[in-house]
């Protein structure tokens, strides 16, 4: 058949269609955690910091799919909206799965001070550099 036309994007020898890349259906995310969803009154925050510990890296080859990854990527210290974007994962997923993560001794985690990501004149230093970064050469 020729490109394009019917059944192109069918699979051949099997006449099905092979799952499209996208958008992720709202079950995995249900599956992942077991039901479970990250409780917005102690849910990590999204700049949680997150590193691998000597325990996490030592028993690797036993963590099956995602709580591999997500120790995988924290050889060095990530936030958990890193680990979410590097790994194409709900953020929420992502909360869920560190915090067991934690709890079994496979990450040490490190939230942040809510003082001091308050504090104005720590945005304002925030700010000032982002400002301060030269723009790109014009092509």
């Amino acid at each position: 058949m020729a490109a394009g036309g019917p059944g192109a994007d069918e699979d051949a020898g099997t006449g099905t269609v092979p799952e499209q890349s996208g958008r992720a259906s709202a079950i995995r995310p249900f599956l992942l955690t077991a039901g479970r969803v990250a409780d917005g009154g102690t849910a990590l925050p999204v700049e949680t910091q997150v590193v691998a510990t000597a325990a996490g890296l030592a028993v690797l080859d036993t963590l099956s799919f995602e709580p591999l990854a997500i120790v995988s990527v924290c050889r060095r210290p990530q936030s958990l909206a890193e680990i979410a974007a590097h790994l194409s994962l709900h953020l929420n997923v992502v909360r869920v799965l560190a915090e067991d993560l934690r709890v079994q001794g496979h990450l040490a985690v490190y939230e942040p001070d809510t003082r001091t990501a308050q504090d104005p004149s720590i945005l304002q230093r925030v700010i000032d550099g982002l400002l301060a970064i030269p723009d790109s050469p014009a092509s």
